[in-house]
């Protein structure tokens, strides 16, 4: 990022002389700030930070404070920074697109009177978005939400509202959530939410801080609000002005609601929405469903690396990086974005789109042809914005023109396609086409444009209003050609009086300051001074010439300014009317728009499966409590695109009642992430519409998808690895359902060796017999495959349905000392440990491998007892003295409740040092329950 920045030796220097700095200094001091706000001063030719915020700017920016300055002298000076144009759009952009903890002010002015003339949040980004938008690196457009939440008996009732300023979409919704708020991740998720309106109370709140907490996950800024602002007084009636159509659905929407209404409210005031007339009837208001789309919590974007990141070292890292070929300049990378956060539960949608995807991928010719179309198509979403917003040029509408005039071409490439889903073509796209672009619609608007732009005179980059358009200014160019001519005509006569080559000898120009005027060398001074004396009035002398006119000159380059500047006031009005008309074909532009993204995104999705060296098929669907998850010859689409990996492709079986949990063992670095990983991929890309990466595939839709995978500590919440691990746990506990798909990877790995097996092994007993969701459980713990061989005699025990082993293989050559992964994922349980043997190569003591040797084997009991040493066997059988049958079923109803009051306390809500109380206090209770039970005893030696 900082390579991107300029070197503080370059910056532009800030000049003030003493009287502007004092007053400056004093319009600073009297201005107090919002923390969170960077303020801005706009210099013209470069821009100034000051105070905290300078130092915040040569941190992050220029990363080093030899960039600040003291603006002032003494104790009055204040530390200050300057940043060039493009630094500025660079600073920004980082801060409103990619930051969560800052906004922005811009101030113009001078001395000690300023003004705030641009403001703008993550969430709305104001005026800021005609430079933020310039260059089409937006991938989202980002959206405001805002939340009332209160708690009950049968949990927290939320309601929530949000408004898409880009998109010009106002949303409702309420919904029942648990206490770790995993309802409100996913929509903050699928929304693409930036920014989080709350009432002040809320944010200060024991129980709201897992609330906090997910929106410090999603990335979402918090502003608070004060609670009055959450009423919706006269809501209906605002949005009456807002809305397109009739105002009785709206009423009814808004009756159907107990919260969402108020905080739609204060996001309204919050926005401003009505202050800007040009919102009127261009919203639209919608009911959001949270069971619309397969549910995606930040976790399970991160786990399966779903968007691009910073650090990735190529596009290829990320889902989105890899799907995202599209063409268009903005639009289809936007769609996609959208797409992979809100995938299809809809068997027949998925359907729609995959039939359109097979049919690209089987007919390259259409499928080229149409790439190399839309790569001339403009963002057509963004210059439809900014007609409604009353803030485009001719420029825009030349843009949409040269668009659309493309729409044949694009619905002729279409045409040529002949095969099995030729009707679906016709009816989705050609049809459409053929609609948008007759004389009702879009072909008025070519011939708007057609007669009223000079497109002759694009080639020169000059947007103008054709002279033919209007008779008032057909008059006025008239005029000014005309006037041109006797100008043109008194120069050849100047030249024949003064006796001077024409143009190279007698020169005219036109300036700002004289107009028209004649220029003669220095040298050719002196052969015409006489005249110039009594025939001319000399305007300028300097050492490239002298300047001099006329009275005949000068009357007739007055009247060419006074035509000159009535032509361009006939421009300005003619072409505000010009764009004012475009502007009532709005909603035509929305509806292409939307078709060309969907084709974009769809074209993409076929191109990347005809083209990858391995290709892609397509997935069967089944609904959600048919079929199972069925992947044969699968791969992992991201690993599988980097340069340096050959990938080896395994297959993967969740069967109802036979392996729908599957717990997969093996050595560190043999594959097992990367396995359970591309499972939860695969199905990701199914369900938005793409062919995936496998030989063949049959996949159950899934409502939701659960994936914990890696925690981290978090120091700043004073949050262990443990606990971490344990709060996302019980998100997966709370959240999921039996149609959602589950993945953990090494569950318990942050305390001791005997409580993470025990909470493992519950876990996995909860998952099976509770949730009954599929579920890939990658561990170290290798005692838990017995969980698929619990079918002993032993009437305690029962058999649990559904769970099989599986394990990644890795060969151990013993003669050469060599380890070697084989990445094959293979029915039943690893049967071996790796780690002694990677010590032993590392050339350890033989004692100490040998110890390592015996403490392994007494502590699992999974190595083959032939190889074990004598006195080791001895250990293990003196561990299941004393445990029958009836103490082993005591134990395990014994840590079953336990689990159960641990599941029932509160831990989110409470401070640190009291949970760790809650905690050590049901550990004593079952160590004094333990002292009667030998297989618990076990537990805590």
């Amino acid at each position: 990022m900082g390579d991107n920045f300029e070197e503080p030796t370059k910056l532009p220097e800030l000049k003030l002389d003493t009287k502007q700095a004092q007053g400056f200094l004093s319009f600073f001091r009297s201005h107090p700030s919002d923390p969170r706000a960077v303020r801005f001063f706009d210099r013209r030719d470069y821009y100034t930070a000051h105070g905290d915020d300078a130092f915040f700017i040569a941190k992050t920016y220029y990363h080093t404070t030899t960039a600040v300055r003291q603006l002032g002298t003494g104790s009055d000076a204040i530390p200050s920074v300057s940043v060039s144009k493009t630094m500025f759009e660079t600073v920004i952009r980082d801060i409103l697109l990619d930051r969560t903890d800052r906004t922005l002010e811009l101030y113009e002015g001078s001395g000690a009177n300023w003004r705030l003339v641009k403001s703008g949040t993550p969430g709305n980004l104001g005026s800021f978005e005609e430079i933020l938008f310039a260059n089409n690196d937006m991938q989202d457009s980002p959206v405001i939400v805002a939340l009332i939440a209160n708690f009950r008996e049968d949990g927290c009732n939320v309601g929530l509202s949000y408004v898409d300023l880009s998109k010009r979409v106002l949303g409702l919704a309420e919904f029942l959530d648990d206490s770790h708020f995993t309802n409100v991740e996913s929509a903050l998720v699928a929304l693409g939410c930036k920014e989080c309106l709350m009432p002040a109370d809320m944010t200060k709140a024991n129980e709201y801080r897992p609330l906090n907490d997910s929106f410090s996950r999603c990335g979402v800024m918090v502003t608070e609000r004060k609670k009055s602002e959450f009423k919706g007084r006269d809501l209906v009636q605002d949005l009456g002005r807002l809305v397109k159509g009739s105002i009785e659905p709206v009423r009814d929407l808004i009756a159907a609601f107990e919260n969402a209404p108020g905080a739609l409210g204060c996001l309204m005031s919050y926005t401003d929405l009505l202050a800007d007339e040009s919102n009127y009837g261009n919203y639209k208001i919608q009911r959001y469903d949270l069971d619309s789309y397969m549910r995606l919590d930040s976790s399970a974007m991160r786990a399966l690396n779903v968007m691009e990141s910073k650090t990735d070292a190529n596009k290829n890292f990320s889902l989105f990086g890899l799907l995202n070929r599209t063409c268009t300049a903005g639009m289809g990378k936007r769609l996609l974005h959208m797409w992979l956060k809100q995938p299809l539960l809809d068997i027949n949608e998925i359907n729609y789109r995959l039939d359109l995807v097979q049919a690209f991928m089987e007919d390259a010719g259409t499928r080229v042809d149409v790439r190399q179309l839309l790569r001339r198509i403009s963002d057509i979403e963004r210059l439809t914005r900014s007609l409604e917003k009353k803030r485009a040029s001719l420029v825009h509408v030349v843009k949409l023109y040269q668009s659309t005039i493309r729409l044949s071409f694009i619905k002729s490439a279409l045409e040529k396609y002949s095969g099995q889903f030729a009707s679906l073509i016709k009816e989705r796209y050609l049809d459409p086409l053929e609609l948008f672009t007759d004389d009702n619609h879009l072909n008025k608007f070519i011939g708007l444009v057609e007669a009223s732009v000079d497109l002759d005179q694009l080639e020169n980059g000059e947007y103008m209003i054709s002279s033919g358009y209007d008779s008032h200014l057909a008059t006025l160019k008239n005029e000014q050609e005309s006037l041109e001519r006797e100008i043109n005509d008194l120069h050849k006569k100047a030249a024949n009086d003064l006796d001077l080559s024409l143009d190279k000898a007698l020169k005219l120009e036109k300036g700002t300051q004289y107009g028209h005027a004649f220029r003669i060398t220095k040298k050719e001074e002196p052969k015409v001074r006489k005249k110039l004396n009594t025939h001319f009035i000399v305007l300028e002398t300097r050492k490239d010439g002298v300047k001099f006119t006329n009275s005949k000159l000068k009357k007739l380059s007055d009247d060419y300014q006074k035509v000159v500047e009535e032509y361009r006031n006939c421009q300005k009005e003619l072409v505000a009317r010009v764009v004012q008309t475009a502007a009532s074909f709005s909603e035509v532009f929305e509806k292409v728009a939307g078709l060309l993204s969907e084709l974009d995104v769809l074209l993409s999705f076929s191109d990347l499966a005809a083209s990858s060296p391995t290709p892609y098929t397509r997935p069967l669907i089944t609904p959600s409590d048919e079929g199972d998850i069925i992947l044969e010859g699968s791969r992992h689409p991201c690993v599988e695109a980097q340069d340096w990996v050959n990938f080896i492709p395994n297959d993967c079986k969740l069967v109802r009642s036979k392996s729908w949990f599957q717990i997969i063992t093996g050595p560190n670095m043999g594959g097992k992430s990367t396995f359970i990983r591309q499972v939860g991929v695969n199905v990701l890309m199914a369900q938005i519409g793409s062919f995936v990466p496998c030989d063949s595939a049959s996949i159950s839709v899934r409502d939701c998808i659960f994936a914990r995978v890696g925690a981290g500590d978090c120091q700043l919440r004073g949050v262990s690895t443990f606990m971490q691990e344990m709060l996302e746990t019980a998100s997966i506990l709370k959240g999921a359902t039996e149609r959602s798909l589950i993945i953990i990877d090494e569950l318990g790995r942050g305390t001791s060796t005997y409580d993470g097996f025990g909470l493992a092994w519950a876990i996995c007993e909860h998952l099976v017999e509770v949730i009954k969701a599929p579920t890939l459980f990658a561990t170290h713990f290798h005692e838990l495959t017995a969980l698929a061989q619990e079918n002993t005699s032993d009437q305690s025990s029962k058999k649990l349905a559904g769970i099989a082993n599986y394990h990644v293989s890795a060969h151990i050559d013993s003669s050469n000392r060599k380890l070697t992964m084989l990445y094959k994922v293979e029915p039943g349980a690893c049967d071996q440990s790796f780690g002694i043997h990677v010590a032993e190569f590392a050339n350890f003591p033989e004692s100490v491998v040998a110890l390592a040797r015996a403490k392994a084997s007494e502590l699992e009991d999974f190595s083959p007892k032939s190889n074990l040493p004598q006195d080791v066997q001895e250990v293990g059988s003196k561990r299941k003295r004393g445990c029958d049958s009836d103490d082993v079923s005591r134990g395990i109803e014994r840590a079953r409740q336990f689990l159960k009051d641990f599941s029932e306390v509160a831990l989110e809500q409470m401070e640190l040092k009291e949970a760790l109380h809650h905690v050590g206090k049901l550990k004593e209770e079952l160590e004094k329950d333990a002292v009667n039970c030998v297989w618990l005893q076990q537990f805590f030696l």
